[in-house]
């Protein structure tokens, strides 16, 4: 089967199932593993935001939404010259990713007969099942609910570990200019790592705050971890916040790694907050993926 991911945790997916053969096409965001950008065919490119602040990023957003501009760009005729079977795409955010509708246009302007599975989980037990999802589509439905049984042991671990222990109060902060609180699977992140996730949005779209909100319910853990960024840029993005938390602990999180990609990482995005909570019963996070700030 001929595979194409328009989503960078879809293509974490496809790797951690044993498919990475099968897979012809990424988006230009597919940095895991690495040979899935530098060895398949980029078929969705967009602007390169690097050089730009999280606000001049917030604004540009803003402004192409308001005008009805795409932040992707689909390479239709690229796509059309790897003859995909199985595309996998999302409709769950427009910011993230290029949605299924899109695809769907230039599928049928092509007269491409590939399926397309839209991967769409609200919840950290949907993004378990968006895995079993593209096993069955991909027949490998077996290797599929084995690797969702083992990254459920290891959540099962981290549950016994930090199991009667206080439960932090925890902020957690998407996006600091204009400052954004965790939504969707993101708040279960923290409660399967021992926490309560306070100003949160639960399987809810993450929404703009103001720096009060987060402050009321005066967490003792602040987690940065930026949409579209590493940990070097977590880090930049947490030292900015510090004047609004100073009796908070303040740890940056490899955003794009661990937290908000929907995809097997996030087992370690609950292990590395885990070992932010609760380092007495729990192993330290591997280097490189979180940092205390304050």
């Amino acid at each position: 089967m001929r595979l194409v991911s328009l989503l960078p945790s879809a293509t974490e997916i496809v790797y951690a199932l044993g498919l990475g053969d099968d897979l012809v096409g990424v988006t230009f965001e597919c940095d895991e593993p690495a040979a899935a950008r530098s060895s398949k065919t980029v078929v969705v490119g967009g602007r390169d935001t690097r050089d730009m602040s999280p606000g001049e990023i917030d604004d540009y957003v803003r402004t192409q939404m308001a005008a009805g501009g795409d932040l992707y760009t689909l390479h239709a005729d690229a796509l059309a010259g790897l003859a995909p079977d199985l595309i996998l795409t999302q409709d769950l955010c427009r910011v993230c990713a290029l949605p299924s509708g899109h695809v769907d246009d230039a599928l049928s302007h092509l007269g491409c007969r590939a399926e397309v599975l839209s991967l769409d989980p609200h919840t950290l037990a949907d993004v378990l099942a968006t895995f079993v999802e593209v096993g069955a589509a991909t027949g490998v439905r077996e290797r599929a609910l084995r690797l969702v049984a083992d990254l459920e042991a290891r959540l099962g671990a981290v549950e016994k570990a930090v199991a009667g222990r206080p439960r932090p109060r925890v902020a957690i902060v998407e996006w600091v200019d204009p400052p954004f609180t965790g939504g969707h699977w993101v708040p279960d992140l923290v409660a399967a790592a021992g926490g309560e996730a306070v100003a949160a949005r639960p399987g809810r779209r993450s929404v703009r705050v103001s720096w009060a909100e987060l402050a009321a319910p005066e967490p003792e853990v602040v987690l940065v971890t930026p949409c579209g960024y590493h940990l070097d840029g977590a880090v930049r993005q947490a030292e900015a916040l510090l004047p609004h938390f100073p009796e908070a602990q303040v740890w940056a999180i490899d955003g794009d790694g661990l937290v908000v990609r929907p995809g097997p990482r996030l087992v370690d995005g609950v292990e590395a907050i885990a070992a932010i909570l609760h380092p007495e019963v729990v192993p330290e996070a591997r280097p490189g993926t979180i940092r205390r700030v304050q």
